[in-house]
């Protein structure tokens, strides 16, 4: 073999050595003072509920590839619907009763992707991804928007907004005084998660 061969073949194996190297896993651990908020509506109103203070030291791992593209990630926050506070005693009880807590008494959101890592050169930014929702026994995928915040060199808050709706997961949004009350089948979805870096 020629040293130019040589020299080619050295190049095509070092390129594709590095292309296809496997995803690096990086860990983060979910801090305190996370939160999940939803709002909606009804014909005469307007309502916000909210769990505050979620805090499970449950850990995502985001897998970085060479180019920091559709990273994959693992991992999931594990809400008790039954803390949802709607600072109102009645439509705090209507909710939960609606998400079915008895017979299904967790949300949770499994994350799947983003569309590329978090740059931590700026201190603010805009990324997508899917996860995977599980509410009242039924499990959907959506596509979410978040933004981020970087928080120091190893602390970033992910603040990511989809809108639902009830009937995604076979709920009938409830209805008052006889039909006169009704709450529209849209939600706003937000949920807040601060991540800390594993060393």
């Amino acid at each position: 073999m020629s040293a130019r061969s040589t020299l080619l073949l050295l190049c095509f194996v070092a390129y594709f050595g590095y292309s296809f190297q496997p995803p690096k896993p990086t860990k983060w651990v979910i801090s305190k003072s996370c939160s999940l908020k939803v709002a909606g509506s009804t014909n005469i109103n307007k309502f916000n509920c909210a769990i505050a203070n979620y805090y499970k030291p449950d850990t995502l791992t985001f897998y970085k590839n060479t180019h920091n593209e559709n990273v994959k990630i693992t991992g999931k926050m594990e809400l008790d619907v039954n803390n949802f506070d709607c600072h109102n005693p009645v439509m705090t009880a209507d909710l939960r009763k609606t998400l079915k807590a008895k017979a299904y008494p967790k949300l949770t959101i499994n994350f799947i992707n983003l569309d590329k890592y978090p740059d931590f050169k700026e201190k603010n930014g805009e990324v997508k991804g899917k996860v995977n929702i599980e509410l009242a026994g039924v499990t959907k995928t959506f596509d979410v928007n978040y933004k981020f915040i970087v928080n120091g060199t190893n602390t970033l808050i992910l603040v990511g907004t989809r809108r639902v709706n009830f009937s995604d997961f076979k709920i009938i949004p409830p209805r008052k005084l006889g039909g006169m009350i009704e709450t529209n089948d849209e939600l706003d979805i937000e949920f807040n998660l601060n991540l800390k870096m594993m060393n």
